[in-house]
C-alpha cells in the first residue's frame, strides 16, 4: 500500500475541460454516424443506449487501465457521455422538433401488398431481404402483407392483409 502514488491516482492529469470537450464531440460525432448512416444495424437498442455502453466501456477501461492519470479523467469522461445521453433522450422526449431530429423515422416497405421500391432504396434493403422478415412474420408473400414499416430502432413491423398484426415486433435481420 505504500507504493501507491495516492496524488497520481486521484488528480486529473488532464484538464477538465479538455475531457468534457473530447467526450462531447466524440458522443456527437458517433450519435449523427449512427443516426444517419447505420440506423438499421443497431438493432433493438436506441442509438443512445448504443452509444452509451460503447464510449462508457471505453472511457471505464482507460480509467482502469491507467491510460488516463487519474481516476477523476475516467469518472469526468464517464460523466460527460451520460449527460449527452440524458440531455438526448430528454430533447427528444419534450420537444417534437428534437424527437425528428434525434430518431430516425419509421419508413413504410410494403403498402398492399406491393414493395415501395424507392423506400426500400433509400433504406438500402433488398426485396430478397424484406421477403425473409415478412416469412418470420408469418405471412407466405408480400401480397399477404398489409403494411410493413422499418421502424426508428431498425425492427421491422408487419400488419397482415387480413387486418391482424403477426403479434408484435421481430428483430430485423437485413
Amino acid at each position: 500500500m505504500g507504493d501507491v502514488d495516492w496524488a497520481r491516482l486521484f488528480m486529473p492529469g488532464t484538464p477538465l475541460l479538455e475531457i468534457i470537450v473530447r467526450g462531447s464531440i466524440m458522443y456527437v460525432a458517433l450519435f449523427m454516424l449512427l443516426r444517419f448512416i447505420l440506423k438499421r444495424e443497431t438493432g433493438s437498442l436506441g442509438i443512445t443506449d448504443l452509444l452509451v455502453i460503447v464510449l462508457i466501456a471505453d472511457a471505464a477501461q482507460n480509467g482502469m487501465a491507467g491510460s488516463y492519470q487519474s481516476i477523476t479523467d475516467g469518472l469526468v469522461l464517464v460523466a460527460t457521455i451520460i449527460g449527452w445521453s440524458y440531455l438526448l433522450n430528454w430533447l427528444a422526449f419534450r420537444y417534437p422538433f428534437w424527437r425528428k431530429v434525434i430518431q430516425a423515422p419509421r419508413v413504410q416497405l410494403v403498402r398492399d401488398g406491393k414493395f415501395l421500391r424507392r423506400n426500400l432504396d433509400h433504406e438500402k434493403i433488398t426485396e430478397d431481404e424484406l421477403l425473409a422478415e415478412i416469412h418470420s412474420h408469418g405471412c407466405e408473400d408480400v401480397r399477404d402483407v398489409r403494411a410493413a414499416w422499418i421502424e426508428p430502432d431498425g425492427m421491422v413491423s408487419v400488419i397482415k392483409a387480413g387486418g391482424g398484426d403477426t403479434g408484435g415486433r421481430k428483430k430485423q435481420r437485413v
